[in-house]
């Protein structure tokens, strides 16, 4: 892989110099640096999106904390209902306040 031909492809593509372009390519060719998975993501925005904090957004889905951490680290992956629970949180955030008061 050639670091500086793809940083200088993608630079271009860009319009702009960016920075840390060839440090990053060099830890993915290293196999250095983390991945987030899309569940990973998913639940980030959402938290984010509301404003919970990890104890109030565990408690809302009736999840301990330590659960939704070793989600939001990728560790475990979320079950497909809380997944599908995620992305209608995400579409609809004001639904937020009815699940917290189930």
């Amino acid at each position: 892989m050639d670091i500086e031909k793809i940083a200088l492809a993608i630079e271009a593509d860009a319009g702009i110099s960016l920075d840390e372009l060839r440090l990053g390519l060099a830890e993915m060719k290293d196999g250095i640096g983390r991945v987030n998975t899309p569940e990973q993501i998913l639940l980030r925005t959402v938290r984010a999106k509301i404003q919970f904090s990890q104890q109030r957004f565990a408690g809302v889905i009736k999840t301990p904390v330590s659960t939704l951490r070793d989600w939001e680290q990728g560790r475990f992956k979320p079950s497909g209902a809380v997944v599908c629970l995620l992305k209608i949180i995400d579409k609809h955030p004001e639904l937020i306040s009815e699940i917290e008061t189930v």
